[in-house]
């Protein structure tokens, strides 16, 4: 093997090598893109697990040291000193902005949070209790209705203000979800507040009396925001990215992103912590159930622990924990005894030999869904939540996707395992 080539050899001995190419920093990868034509043979990796999908320049994750990057930032550094708004910048546009920069960036999203009246109305066709999730994606993938005069892909003014409208009014298009299943009205966002004040007021304000948001869950808000904001090539974001390779108008591309996240085992991840605390119920019951969750042979699973990339910690649950911390101290709500429950399984399951071998040690789900609860925030707004943080992630990836010159449309193969080739019979011999 070479430096920077595999060597594969044939069935008749003969060799051929495949490059390696080399990244900024992470693992190299085998380009296979001839493969195919001059072996015969696909590559095999159910759920991509170990394929690289594309080139990317925009998040970076060492999942064995617990490493998380946004354009080369230490996600720490940004949620010690960042905002969200600033953040979305970075992502969209690659380089932390001046202030002026964002200044103007950040009035550009607060004066196109207002939706089209028409879509408003849209609503109106959703039954009371309709899942926040499934309004959510049908909203957004019905804005390439409304503004389909700039959906030129082509067009980088027409990219800029796609990523501008998705960031800026996905906030409005989830209250407004959130404000059908309360039978309250809805209510219009204010120019005057910054994103995550904004949408406080437009979840809990009402027409009957002023409403006062506390800058700590406005705080709390703009944390989660950027801890959520992108995750390199998750299914959400790599759903994006294949709808996009089709042409697909991006809010369509969004819309199917937004599917992809309301699975459970994606965005749902901190509402099935929530259940599976209430589940516990209290600090007595906690080794019971982590007896439970070592049995392969029951249903019951420790949600919130470990990870798909991270192999050994969530580096974004450190620093939301310590936000946990500060938002039920300040609120006083009466779920401080959940955020104690919570606590208190952390440290019996990390002191556990098997969650220690197996490395199970708290992600970022495992403390948001408390924080959210906190917050007032029912259960079936806490994936939409993740989608608003997640929302300039899926705008960077498809801006970076369509403008790739060297990109193609998506179209993995498989490993086929039907039947052989066999002739029709007809119906009366069957």
């Amino acid at each position: 093997m070479s430096q920077d080539a595999y060597r594969l050899k044939r069935p008749d001995g003969t060799e051929t090598e495949l490059p390696v190419r080399k990244g900024t920093i992470g693992p190299d990868v085998i380009d296979i893109a001839t493969l195919y034509r001059d072996h015969g043979v696909f590559t095999y990796d159910p759920g991509f697990v170990a394929t690289g999908s594309c080139e990317s320049d925009i998040t970076f994750i060492d999942g064995e040291k617990g490493v998380l990057m946004y354009r080369g930032y230490p996600v720490e550094q940004l949620a010690a000193h960042s905002s969200f708004i600033e953040v979305s910048y970075l992502l969209l546009y690659g380089n932390l902005p001046t202030a002026t920069e964002l200044a103007e960036f950040d009035n550009m999203i607060r004066r196109h949070t207002m939706l089209n009246e028409g879509m408003l109305a849209f609503f109106k066709g959703f039954r009371y209790d309709a899942h926040p999730m499934a309004m959510l994606s049908a909203v957004v993938g019905s804005m390439s209705a409304y503004y389909h005069k700039e959906m030129d892909a082509s067009n980088e003014e027409h990219r800029n203000i796609f990523a501008h409208r998705i960031l800026a009014k996905l906030p409005t298009i989830a209250a407004a979800a959130y404000k059908l299943n309360t039978g309250q009205p809805f209510i219009y966002p204010r120019n005057d507040l910054n994103y995550c004040e904004n949408l406080l007021h437009m979840l809990f304000a009402v027409p009957a009396e002023p409403y006062k948001i506390d800058p700590v869950a406005a705080e709390a808000l703009d944390l989660l925001f950027i801890l959520h904001a992108d995750h390199e090539q998750n299914c959400s974001t790599s759903t994006v990215r294949m709808a996009g390779s089709s042409g697909a108008n991006p809010y369509s591309a969004i819309a199917a992103g937004i599917s992809a996240l309301w699975g459970p085992a994606h965005g749902g991840a901190n509402e099935a912590v929530l259940e599976m605390l209430e589940e516990i119920g209290d600090v007595s019951q906690i080794g019971k159930y982590v007896e439970k969750a070592k049995n392969k042979n029951d249903p019951f699973r420790l949600m919130g622990f470990g990870h798909r990339v991270y192999k050994n910690f969530d580096p974004r649950a450190t620093i939301i924990r310590d936000m946990c911390h500060k938002v039920l101290q300040r609120l006083d709500r009466k779920d401080t005894p959940l955020f104690d429950l919570a606590q208190e399984l952390e440290q019996v399951a990390l002191k556990d030999d098997y969650f220690i071998e197996k490395n199970l040690y708290p992600n970022v789900d495992f403390y948001s869904g408390i924080i959210y609860k906190a917050l007032g925030i029912p259960t079936s707004m806490f994936t939409v939540m993740f989608a608003l943080g997640r929302s300039v992630g899926w705008a960077a990836h498809w801006r970076e996707m369509i403008s790739d010159p060297k990109g193609k449309i998506a179209r993995p193969r498989q490993l086929y395992t039907g039947p052989a080739a066999r002739d029709y019979t007809p119906i009366n011999k069957r």
